[in-house]
């Protein structure tokens, strides 16, 4: 996968227009409507020019559409000042301009969450964002409404779409798990979290699963814990970072990328550190999910992490057997963790937001993009719209209306992303004058 604050100055917070009244503020109090009459201030009689798609990076869970949301209509100034549609081609997705007012539930959010989240997006900005972020870390905005006319000020919504026109997809979820370890093996602890051995440049595609930890064990058998050199001087060479308790525990580090361990020095002192991913061993990602259902174990809408979990509670003799089903191995190195409220670090190279960050497809969206979402709550129907960052990818995370939900850490966070498999629309939020 891989957090800063806001000053609250209203003495230094930008102003929109100065056309906007205090009747317009109190109209932004109202759904719907409300946001796109003052768009139509906003605007005035500029059109914003698309994006060029000359730009456009390269490569790096389908869902039911959702029930059309109960917003009024826009008033007419607001349609006239949409102008018609415009179309944007990226490698695999599409955007198609739109109006804020089409955005279900952009008045309700509360916006000044993913401030923070946006100002980091800026510390490493995405092509055609740099001025706008510049102005970004200038802004002094005071509360969500001054957010919220800040972003319709400068950004155009833009429908992604597939190339085929297809506006509903998926959303999942993931988390960063937090986990005991121990520095050294021993009764209860058992399980190695590797970083990635000497001769992984060397050979691709490496070692599978199960090769790979068949070495470990026989290494562990040999000298204690594996270490980055083998006395017989030959075969793979391994270094264990740290043991945890459960081989569950380790998988779902590999797929989620990285986790935080309180880990348990040979002193018996114990400090937080963060295992950052390093690498893997080139193999093809297989879903143990998708397998514990083709072998008839789980019934469809079972195969989520806590039922995953639950089988492997009742079939222990069959565990390891899940677990060769996925050959993808993952190997970490280790990073100091001195703030527990700071995420991991995603693909664009920046702290993770819980509840903020999601994980994109890059060639349907850039990494640093603003983007509403517009989804349900996992295994609900409560509505879940809210502003959020592109800022991670997955290897399973592809397709054009297709994301990764950052849930943060924690139990809470592992039982939301375990079970979080929704419908989706989003919406890329992009510069005004700016091209990709």
């Amino acid at each position: 996968m891989v957090h800063h604050t806001i000053k609250t100055s209203r003495a230094s917070a930008p102003r929109a227009s100065s056309k906007i009244t205090p009747m317009m503020f109190r109209w932004m109090g109202r759904p719907g409507w409300a946001a796109a009459a003052i768009l139509g201030v906003l605007t005035g009689c500029s059109t914003p020019q698309p994006p060029s798609p000359s730009g456009a990076p390269a490569t790096p869970r389908s869902a039911p559409p959702l029930a059309t949301p109960a917003t009024p209509a826009p008033p007419p100034q607001a349609a006239a000042a949409s102008g018609e549609r415009r179309t944007l081609l990226r490698e695999r997705s599409r955007w198609v301009s739109a109006d804020w007012a089409e955005l279900p539930g952009w008045g309700d959010d509360a916006v000044q969450a993913a401030w923070p989240a946006l100002l980091r997006g800026c510390e490493k900005p995405a092509a055609g964002w740099a001025a706008l972020c510049a102005q970004a870390r200038q802004a002094r905005p005071a509360d969500d409404w001054e957010i919220r006319l800040w972003l319709m000020k400068h950004l155009q919504p833009w429908r992604v779409e597939s190339l085929e026109g297809q506006a509903e997809g998926l959303v999942t979820g993931y988390f960063e798990p937090q986990l005991e370890a121990r520095r050294q093996a021993q009764a209860g602890f058992r399980v190695p979290l590797l970083a990635p051995p000497q001769d992984l440049a060397r050979r691709r595609p490496y070692l599978t699963r199960q090769q790979i930890e068949a070495e470990a064990a026989a290494q562990l058998a040999r000298h204690g814990a594996p270490r980055h050199q083998d006395a017989r001087g030959g075969g793979p060479l391994f270094e264990s970072l740290a043991w945890v308790e459960d081989p569950l525990d380790a998988l779902v580090m590999h797929i989620q990328g990285s986790g935080r361990l309180r880990i348990t020095e040979p002193d018996g002192s114990s400090r937080w550190v963060r295992l950052a991913f390093a690498g893997h061993n080139d193999q093809p990602y297989r879903s143990v999910g998708r397998w514990l259902l083709d072998q008839g174990e789980l019934r469809p809408g079972e195969a989520s992490w806590p039922g995953i979990k639950d089988w492997a509670r009742r079939n222990p003799q069959r565990l390891r057997e899940m677990l060769g089903a996925n050959p993808r191995y993952v190997f970490f190195r280790e990073e100091p963790l001195p703030d527990l409220a700071v995420g991991p670090r995603g693909a664009q190279g920046v702290p993770l937001t819980p509840g903020r960050s999601i994980a994109v497809d890059r060639a349907s969206i850039p990494y640093g993009t603003p983007v509403w979402l517009d989804s349900t709550e996992p295994l609900s129907s409560t509505p879940l719209r809210r502003l959020v960052m592109a800022q991670d990818t997955g290897s399973a995370i592809v397709g054009a209306v297709r994301a990764d939900f950052f849930w943060g850490w924690g139990s809470e966070a592992e039982a939301q992303a375990g079970r979080m498999k929704q419908p989706l629309r989003l919406w890329a939020l992009w510069p005004r004058d700016n091209a990709l």
